[in-house]
C-alpha cells in the first residue's frame, strides 16, 4: 500500500458488496487491539498526523512559489529592462550601434536612454533616439538627454542651448528628449576647473527646472557642492544621481533630496562593498540600473567595451543585494524609469 492510505488502515474496499462478518470482525479486532491510552498507538498517530501536516505545508509552499515565479516571469515579459544611462551615439557607426539594440533585446532590454555630454553628442544621442526605436519584432524604445558634462564646463551651454532650442515643439525630436544632463560635479578628474563646472551645473538645474526635465546629475568627489548647488537652485521634480559610487552616507543624503539613485556595473566590482550597501538601502521606488556604456563594464565582462544588453547583470547584482527575484528587479527598475523620466504611458 503507498500514498497517504497506508496512514489511514486498509484503503478502499472493491465494489463487491458490504464486509463480511469475519471483516467486521477482523476490523473490530484490529481497532481493539490499540487500547485508546496505549502510548504507543498514540505516538504513532501523531507521527502520522505531523508527516500529512507538513506534506501539505511543503506542497501549499511549492505551489505558491510557482504562481509567483508564473506572475513575475508574465510582468517581466511584458516590460522588461530599462538602461537609463548610455551613449549608443559613441558607437562608430549605425551599424554598431543597431548591433548593440538588437542585442540589448535579445536580452530583454526594452528601454534605454542615450545620454548626451555636450552639444554635438547630444544631437547624435536624439538622432540614435529617431533612428533605434521601434514596434513589432524588435520592440525597444530610446529616449535621449541633452547635457553638458562637467569634463566639458570649459566649453560654457551655447551648444547645449542651441539644440534645446532648436526643438520645435510636437516634434519627433522633442518627443525623444526627456531629461538635461549629463551635469554636475567631477572634483576627481578636474578637467575643467572647478569654478566653471559649478558655474555650468547651476545653470542646467535651472534648465531642468524651467522645461520641466529630469536632471541627470554626475557627481564624483563632490558630494557636499552637488548638493548646495541643487539645494540653492530647487532640486527638480525628477531628479537622478546616476552611476551612483557612494556608500549608505551619501545615498541617504541623495535620497533626502526626492532624487533617484542609478546603480552601474560598478555594483558587480569586488572593492564595491559600500556601493552594493547604498543599493541595498534604497527604497525600492528609487532604484534605477544602468550601464554608462561603453564605460564601466560589469563582471564577468570586464575588458570589453560596455553595452546595454549588459544593464540585465547590474540587475541582478542588485536583485542579489536585496533578496529579491531577477524578475522582480526588472519590474520595479521599469516602473521606476518610467516616473523618473515622465514616460507616462510607456
Amino acid at each position: 500500500m503507498s500514498g497517504l492510505g497506508r496512514f489511514f488502515g486498509r484503503g478502499r474496499r472493491g465494489d463487491d458488496g458490504p464486509p463480511s462478518e469475519q471483516e467486521q470482525s477482523g476490523e473490530r479486532g484490529d481497532s481493539a487491539s490499540e487500547e485508546p491510552n496505549d502510548p504507543e498507538a498514540r505516538s504513532r498517530r501523531e507521527r502520522v498526523a505531523e508527516e500529512i501536516q507538513r506534506e501539505r505545508e511543503r506542497a501549499l509552499a511549492e505551489r505558491l512559489a510557482a504562481e509567483r515565479h508564473a506572475r513575475d516571469s508574465t510582468l517581466a515579459k511584458l516590460t522588461g529592462w530599462t538602461d537609463s544611462h548610455c551613449h549608443l551615439q559613441y558607437s562608430p557607426d549605425e551599424s554598431d550601434a543597431a548591433e548593440l539594440v538588437e542585442r540589448a533585446v535579445a536580452a530583454g532590454v526594452r528601454r534605454m536612454v542615450c545620454i548626451g555630454t555636450d552639444g554635438p553628442s547630444s544631437q547624435r544621442a536624439i538622432a540614435a533616439a529617431l533612428c533605434h526605436t521601434r514596434s513589432g519584432a524588435l520592440d525597444v524604445d530610446v529616449y535621449a538627454t541633452v547635457g553638458l558634462h562637467p569634463h566639458d564646463a570649459r566649453d560654457g551651454l551655447d551648444d547645449v542651448l542651441a539644440v534645446l532650442d532648436g526643438l520645435e515643439t510636437g516634434s519627433p525630436e522633442a518627443g525623444r528628449v526627456v531629461a538635461i544632463g549629463e551635469c554636475g560635479l567631477d572634483y576627481h578628474y578636474d578637467h575643467s576647473p572647478r569654478t566653471e563646472q559649478r558655474k555650468v551645473f547651476a545653470a542646467q538645474v535651472s534648465l531642468a527646472n524651467e522645461r520641466g526635465l529630469t536632471l541627470v546629475v554626475h557627481t564624483r568627489d563632490a558630494f557636499d557642492d552637488t548638493l548646495a548647488i541643487l539645494d540653492a537652485e530647487g532640486v527638480p521634480a525628477r531628479t537622478i544621481f546616476h552611476c551612483f559610487t557612494g556608500g549608505p552616507a551619501e545615498a541617504e543624503r541623495c535620497l533626502a533630496t526626492g532624487a533617484y539613485l542609478s546603480f552601474s556595473g560598478i555594483v558587480t566590482f569586488s572593492n564595491a562593498a559600500d556601493v552594493r550597501e547604498a543599493a541595498k538601502l534604497c527604497p525600492p521606488d528609487r532604484i534605477l540600473v544602468e550601464t554608462d556604456s561603453p564605460y564601466l563594464t560589469p563582471v564577468p565582462h570586464r575588458g570589453r567595451p560596455n553595452e546595454p544588453a549588459y544593464v540585465t547583470l547590474v540587475g541582478e547584482a542588485i536583485a542579489k543585494v536585496r533578496d529579491v527575484s531577477r524578475d522582480e528587479m526588472a519590474q520595479v527598475t521599469w516602473a521606476n524609469a518610467t516616473a523618473a523620466f515622465g514616460l507616462a504611458g510607456a
